[in-house]
């Protein structure tokens, strides 16, 4: 592994309503009834990260992330699924309808997960190498028909164990690394999402709420810390959280609700002001790193 630092920006494709938050009062069954949101906020971040496509000062700095895209909206978005490809970016699955792997028998996992990656192939036209799943709900078990089902990568491990969902993964400090991801098997790799340990806690500092919750000089640190520590920065987002004027899903627990509206009006700025401050760092997607840090070819 080269000393270059990286950070790997990815952004889990789904609309508003197809969030787990929402699921009691929003199921799988009624998603047809609402206006799709997803695409004009996708397309938004597709152009702030080619605003960032340019050379200064005799240096370029080039912004490509990692979508890992829902099948059920690649397949009523064709377009959006192929624009993301075409303009340099990597395509991944998020799995077909947003279901917890961990609730779904090791037979219907299979089939969502080969259903979803051939549909996004089809579709777009080039390979899928990574899948992420839902709310980061996995474990051994699940990562094995991961592999199995022909993805050389996960990338939905999150360490911070007071989230009831999020799942878990034994003997981690025992695999082999290749800079951050971890070798879970021949050729398939996991790449966490990015925490940081303090006095023995882990503290959620990969994106999502915590990044909108948190001040951004505070978490600037912490990328700082989390890079000088492991030459590698997982970032997660949703198209979602820059659209502040989605509707309100007012029948949700007050407690869902906080953590799915709060400051979505400073989101798309907070996120410029944190990748126009990263100096001295790549922006690859999660395929390229896996090249830079000797994974793979």
């Amino acid at each position: 592994m080269n000393h270059e630092k990286y950070i790997l920006i990815t952004v889990d494709v789904e609309d508003w309503f197809q969030v787990e938050n929402f699921k009691r009062w929003i199921p799988y069954s009624s998603w047809t009834s609402y206006a799709l949101r997803v695409e004009r906020n996708t397309s938004k971040l597709l152009d702030f990260f080619d605003s960032f496509n340019t050379q200064k000062g005799g240096r370029e700095k080039s912004v490509k992330a990692t979508f890992f895209i829902l099948g059920w909206l690649a397949e009523r978005l064709p377009g959006l699924t192929r624009e993301i490809a075409e303009r340099g970016h990597e395509i991944a699955s998020h799995g077909y309808g947003h279901e917890l792997c961990t609730k779904l028998t090791r037979e219907r996992l299979a089939q969502d997960l080969i259903r979803s990656k051939k549909l996004i192939e089809d579709i777009s036209g080039v390979e899928i190498s990574g899948y992420r799943a839902p709310s980061f709900a996995i474990d051994n078990s699940i990562l094995e028909k991961i592999r199995e089902s022909g993805y050389l990568y996960d990338s939905s491990y999150n360490s911070f164990a007071l989230h009831g969902r999020y799942g878990r993964l034994k003997n981690t400090d025992r695999i082999k690394k290749n800079g951050v991801a971890l070798e879970i098997a021949d050729g398939f790799y996991e790449i966490p999402i990015s925490n940081i340990k303090i006095g023995g806690h882990t503290l959620p500092w990969g994106g999502g709420g915590y990044f909108r919750m948190i001040p951004l000089w505070c978490f600037k640190i912490g990328m700082k810390l989390i890079l000088r520590a492991e030459g590698a920065y997982m970032f997660y987002m949703h198209p979602w959280e820059i659209d502040p004027d989605q509707p309100r899903m007012n029948q949700a627990a007050p407690f869902f609700r906080f953590r799915h509206y709060i400051n979505l009006d400073k989101t798309a700025e907070k996120l410029f002001r944190m990748i126009d401050s990263s100096t001295g760092a790549r922006f690859v997607t999660c395929r390229k790193y896996l090249e830079y840090a000797g994974a793979v070819t």
